[in-house]
């Protein structure tokens, strides 16, 4: 039988997050940076006589990426896909995105006649508006419904991720219902003009702290990594996890240990590797 091929999925943080009225075709305006993480889960592929998906009994995502380049292929090839669950589930780090993504480029390489990079983007679109990005390398403006992306550039910095104990993520159509009730698209426009003027005047980790707050989620525990030192702390996508952005892991180390509510912590890096 044909070996697997293997490869890591990394989370994302989602270093602004800037929602707007909805589209004609029934999804949001969005302006978001993101930026890939060293937390990853890990994905193997391999042709199978059926689509099959095991290690993470809730899957979607895989397996409908798989069933799209079977698709593809007009059904001459099937895959079967094994998941090694990290990253935090309904978390707000792109979990399901990032392991849809890597099996798609995964089942891609086994092709005869493997899909050119905009037909492998039209698919991850069809799958999810974050999926796209995770077939990107390093940090990207998403703009439209967050599938148009764009490369930037950015310092490097590490990053605490916290994830509050008995915290559950909200439903995104609760999250996105809750914004538009409170008129949340009003003055969008200024404040992707307010990210466009900070993204231009980042050189530092600490530039980033210059960058608008997410427009969907928010919580108290942003306030306490900023007072014991966090550069920027945030929610990442619909939350539940909070982040804060530090020059050193020592600092990051520190204040991990600190925190006065129970929680599950991570210290990475974007990219990089995950520290102990």
């Amino acid at each position: 039988m044909t070996q697997w091929l293997e490869e890591s999925a990394p989370a994302k943080l989602n270093l602004a997050l800037l929602v707007g009225s909805l589209r004609d075709d029934g999804k949001h305006e969005v302006v978001t940076v993101m930026e890939r993480l060293s937390l990853a889960d890990t994905i193997a592929v391999r042709p199978a006589p059926v689509t099959r998906v095991a290690g993470f009994a809730d899957d979607t995502l895989v397996a409908a990426a798989l069933e799209a380049i079977t698709a593809a292929a007009d059904g001459r090839v099937r895959f079967e896909a094994r998941i090694e669950k990290r990253i935090p589930v309904a978390a707000g780090l792109g979990g399901g995105s990032s392991d849809a993504a890597t099996a798609l480029r995964l089942s891609n390489e086994f092709l005869d006649a493997p899909l050119a990079p905009d037909e492998l983007h039209a698919i991850a679109a069809s799958l999810g508006a974050d999926v796209p990005f995770f077939l990107r390398e390093g940090a990207q403006l998403a703009t439209g419904d967050g599938t148009t992306l764009e490369p930037l550039e950015l310092p490097d910095y590490a990053v605490l991720l916290v994830l509050p104990d008995g915290v559950r993520k909200r439903s995104t159509a609760d999250v996105y219902e809750s914004f538009d009730a409170g008129d949340g698209a009003r003055e969008f426009s200024d404040r992707v003009q307010t990210l466009e003027r900070a993204l231009a005047r980042i050189a530092t980790a600490a530039d980033l702290a210059g960058l608008p707050h997410n427009d969907l989620a928010s919580s108290p525990l942003s306030s306490e990594l900023e007072r014991l030192g966090a550069l920027r702390a945030d929610v990442s996508g619909a939350g539940p996890v909070v982040y804060g952005v530090f020059d050193d892991v020592g600092h990051a180390r520190e204040v991990s240990e600190r925190l006065t509510q129970p929680a599950t912590t991570w210290i990475v890096h974007p990219g990089g590797s995950p520290d102990a």
